[in-house]
């Protein structure tokens, strides 16, 4: 590989920590006007207590203890795990194709994980209970409780994710000191303590373990384990348990993690003229993905419909009939089918393939999956098959309270990309000298 092909490769991933445009400086400021947003309604709770959201106990005004909180909660998992699922794929499969948005999956599944957490944070309503009560009671409560599972869980994941993104940083920032804005020196000198070439081979077993773990762990603990298992132990609705909750969440949480990089690579390319970086070839292939994971999240939403209807026990069948009653299930469905339609099409017909559309359906999607886990929720609530509260008056709807939650933690994740930008690089370099070298890409 010649020199001046390397450094053609380093200009083109160092761009985004070396140029600030028009562009970048409009997407900050919508970012911190979206938290801005966010945290001005958030002192609103803080000050007056969850009483301004809709959230309301069973049989007090037919409202539900958990709402469009718990269902965004569920919702930023499911991208979080997806997204290192698959970045964990390219390394454990060798699917270089997709080297130059890993790294991209890696920082969102951080980014996603963040945004989790603050949504237990501010469900609790104060935010001091999770120091003076969950931390202190977790040591003795881990082993039988599932929220306490799901805590433990998710803390893993992020450890794991964080470690599996500093090792491979490490060999970047090594290679591209000289490159690097000298401001943030003391943050290079902090992430590279330790660090001499030699542990390059070792880093990458190391980094093939975690990443064969973190594809063990997913479908076993977390988004196809412990929160599944945690809503199965709450018997308000039949439709939480049994053995298709799992493979549902997981399928749900790979279709939105998919759905979340096109969109992130989409905007890197577009902003920084990436095109030789992300070529057509990757969003395509990452289409076919998203398609795939499509058909299994519908089909499994189909065998949950069909189970429910013909011959079920009369609370499963209450619980399905309040599903395919409410018209939002059949917009959230419709997104992901539309998607789909589009993605054979287009596989069909190339020419019908774009960037742009599919950024377009990939937010289509995204808006489908959080309709669909929001309602996972309402519903087993709202419409709970208990005597008690079928005469009880009132219905939930998301408060703006609530809502500006969701604009706030999307405000969160656009930051975050746009902070690390400047910081690391966003894309491997593994990938311009796999890619200068004959790659895949």
């Amino acid at each position: 590989m010649s020199t001046d092909v390397t450094d053609v490769g380093e200009d083109t991933l160092v761009r985004p920590i070396e140029s600030t445009s028009k562009k970048y400086v409009l997407a900050l400021l919508v970012a911190l006007a979206a938290i801005g947003v966010w945290l001005f309604f958030y002192v609103q709770q803080l000050q007056e207590g969850l009483i301004v959201t809709n959230l309301a106990d069973w049989g007090s005004g037919g409202g539900v203890p958990w709402g469009l909180y718990i269902g965004a909660f569920i919702w930023w998992v499911g991208i979080a795990h997806g997204g290192i699922i698959l970045s964990a794929a390219v390394r454990l499969i060798g699917l270089d194709t997709y080297q130059p948005v890993a790294r991209m999956a890696e920082l969102l599944t951080i980014a996603a994980l963040t945004c989790a957490g603050l949504y237990i944070l501010i469900h609790v309503g104060r935010p001091d209970r999770l120091v003076t009560s969950v931390l202190p009671a977790w040591p003795w409560r881990v082993q039988w409780s599932p929220l306490a599972w799901d805590v433990t869980v998710i803390t893993a994941y992020f450890v794991l994710t964080a470690t599996y993104l500093l090792l491979t940083i490490r060999y970047d920032i090594h290679r591209l000191r000289d490159r690097l804005p000298d401001r943030f020196e003391p943050i290079y000198k902090l992430l590279m303590i330790g660090y001499s070439e030699t542990e390059d081979r070792i880093v990458e077993r190391m980094v093939w373990w975690i990443a064969f773990a973190i594809i063990i762990m997913a479908p076993l603990l977390l988004h196809g384990g412990v929160i599944p298992w945690l809503f199965s132990t709450l018997p308000s609705m039949a439709g939480w348990a049994g053995g298709v909750q799992g493979p549902s969440f997981l399928s749900i949480a790979l279709t939105s993690a998919v759905s979340g990089i096109i969109i992130i690579a989409a905007m890197f390319r577009w902003v920084y003229g990436w095109e030789d970086l992300i070529p057509l070839e990757v969003f395509q292939g990452l289409a076919k993905w998203l398609g795939f994971f499509s058909v299994i999240f519908l089909w499994l939403q189909l065998q949950q419909v069909l189970t429910g209807i013909f011959a079920a026990p009369t609370t499963l069948q209450h619980a399905t009939e309040v599903k395919i009653s409410t018209p939002l299930y059949w917009v959230a469905l419709g997104l992901v089918g539309i998607t789909l339609l589009y993605i054979f099409a287009s596989a069909l017909k190339p020419h019908l393939f774009s960037i742009r559309a599919m950024v377009g359906f990939s937010v289509a999607v995204l808006v489908g999956t959080l309709i669909e886990k929001t309602l996972f929720v309402v519903e087993g609530l709202q419409h709970a098959h208990f005597a008690l509260y079928e005469g009880v008056p009132g219905a939930y709807v998301p408060s703006a309270v609530e809502l500006s939650s969701l604009l706030g933690t999307v405000g969160i994740v656009v930051l975050f990309f746009l902070l690390i930008s400047k910081v690391i690089p966003v894309v491997e370099l593994h990938a311009i000298e796999e890619h200068d070298d004959g790659g895949d890409h």
